[in-house]
Order: C-alpha cells, then sequence, then structure tokens
C-alpha cells in the first residue's frame, strides 16, 4: 500500500513590485503559521524534515516556498527577466514575503529562515513588527560580506558542481551521509539563482547600524546558529542578537550551515526551544 506524505503542494500567483510570480509552495500542519524561507540557490526541499514533523504540525501551520527563481517557482511571467541580472534587493525580498503572507491570508505568523533567509528575517523585524509574531532567522547576522563573487558562476566551470561542492564543507562532519548528499544535490540544481542571491546577503544586507532599532519585545527574535557555521560563524550570530532589544540567541552543537536538512531531527531539539521561548513572549 503506497505511503503518502501529508504534505501538498500548490502555486499562488502573487504581484510583487510589478512582477507577476507564480509562487509554489509546500502546506502541512494546523495551527500558528509557520512560513519558512529556504537557503540561497535552494529550495523548499529543505523543509522536508519539518512539514513531516507531526508533533510540529499539530500545532503549527508550517508553509515552506520556493522563492521565484528557484525550485518550481518561476522568473517572473510578465517580464523578458533573461534580459537583465539577477540580484535580489532587500527591499523586493520583503515586499514578496509580506504580499506572498498576505495572499495566503496568514494571520501574525511565525517567520523563520535560513542563511539568506535568516538574514531577511531580521529587516522584517526592523521594517515589519507588527506583520510577525515573531521570527527565528537561522544562521544569520547583521552583515555578511565577501560572498558575491563572480565564480560562482564563471564561464569556464561548472556553475552547478561548483555551487553544490561550495557548501559541502559548511555542513558539519557529524550529519549523516545521505542527508549532506541530498543537500549537496539541491545544490547542484540551484546554481543559475546563487549568486544573485548573494547580491542580498553580502551587499544589500547591512544591518550594523539599524539593529538597536529592532525590538525584540514587540517582534520576539530568536537566533539559532550552528557551530560548524564559518559562513556565518556562532560569535557574529550572538554579537548580533545582543545588539538586538529583547533579543535571544540558541547555539547549535554538532550542525552546521544547513540544519533542517542536514541533520533535522538534532534541529528539531533546537527549534522547539525557539518555539517554547516565542510562546512564552507572546503567551500563545
Amino acid at each position: 500500500m503506497a505511503k503518502h506524505s501529508p504534505v501538498t503542494g500548490r502555486y499562488v500567483t502573487i504581484d510583487v513590485d510589478g512582477c507577476e510570480y507564480k509562487v509554489f509552495y509546500l502546506q502541512n500542519g494546523k495551527g500558528i503559521p509557520l512560513v519558512c524561507q529556504h537557503t540561497a540557490g535552494c529550495h523548499n526541499h529543505q523543509w522536508r524534515g519539518l512539514l513531516e514533523d507531526s508533533e510540529i504540525t499539530q500545532h503549527f501551520n508550517v508553509i515552506a516556498y520556493d522563492l521565484p527563481r528557484h525550485g518550481k517557482s518561476d522568473p517572473p511571467h510578465n517580464k523578458e527577466w533573461w534580459k537583465e541580472e539577477y540580484k535580489l534587493t532587500a527591499d523586493h525580498y520583503v515586499n514578496f514575503i509580506l504580499k506572498l503572507c498576505e495572499a495566503l491570508e496568514l494571520k501574525n505568523p511565525i517567520f523563520m529562515g535560513s542563511s539568506f533567509g535568516g538574514n531577511v528575517a531580521l529587516q522584517l523585524a526592523l521594517r515589519h513588527p507588527n506583520r510577525f509574531r515573531a521570527v527565528i532567522p537561522v544562521e544569520a547576522a547583521g552583515y555578511a560580506p565577501g560572498f558575491y563573487l563572480d565564480w560562482w558562476r564563471h564561464p569556464h566551470s561548472n556553475a552547478a558542481q561548483v555551487c553544490a561542492s561550495g557548501v559541502w564543507d559548511l555542513m558539519a562532519p557529524q550529519s549523516p551521509d545521505m542527508d549532506r548528499w541530498l543537500t549537496w544535490f539541491y545544490y547542484s540544481q540551484g546554481s543559475e539563482a546563487f549568486k544573485g542571491d548573494l547580491y542580498f546577503y553580502s551587499v544589500d544586507h547591512d544591518l550594523r547600524d539599524e539593529l538597536k532599532n529592532i525590538d525584540g519585545r514587540r517582534c520576539p527574535v530568536v537566533m539559532m546558529t550552528g557551530t560548524y557555521d564559518y559562513l556565518t560563524p556562532p560569535e557574529e550570530s550572538e554579537n548580533t542578537a545582543r545588539q538586538i532589544s529583547g533579543g535571544v540567541y540558541i547555539e547549535m552543537e554538532d550542525i552546521g550551515h544547513f540544519p533542517m536538512s542536514e541533520n533535522y531531527p538534532l534541529f528539531r531539539v533546537y527549534l522547539k526551544e525557539a518555539l517554547r521561548i516565542i510562546q512564552e513572549r507572546t503567551g500563545r
């Protein structure tokens, strides 16, 4: 007898800054909306462990989407997008998330993102604290320069192999081989968008002078970073959290830059603690 996952997938069409996007998302659960953003150059496969975690989905409506140009979400359908270089900006990224939440009629969701998704979580807490119950920036910092590089798409290299292999050392050796190779495989598919994502990550995202303006009491900010992450070292995340009023930092032992896909059973231990803190601070 077939074993079907409880996770369902759908498309929703939204307009963001004049761009029409058909956005694919996976969903499972009921209760408080928990919106999940994948890492740069990847897609919502990374959140499958969370989406199929019945203990979490009893209380949370988990939604993991593919950012446009990633996974099953196309580039804009109403523009000749191939005629311009893709560079994701903070403004467009934030606007996209707001429009998606509106289209899905999500009330007061928790937003969780990893890496460049974690960085945009900080942007949301700064710009729109009233729109989110809380944010969980995973593997994030106020500033992460130095990774917007031409060789991610160099004509003399196999871009897919470069992007995939470039993330291998960011994972902890304790993580299961199967999960590490799956994470590698996800990145081999997302090479085209990787460099453009990193424009936001390393160039347009700079909150060094703005962290003091994020109110972690108004919109709780619970940051989590793995000890094997050298892209965003734990001390950078901890330093970011310290500059946020009411900010919380959780260090994740024996895990790297892709915790939700490289070792979900370990990640869920820390995620449950983050959700407990949010519940304690919001009273629900």
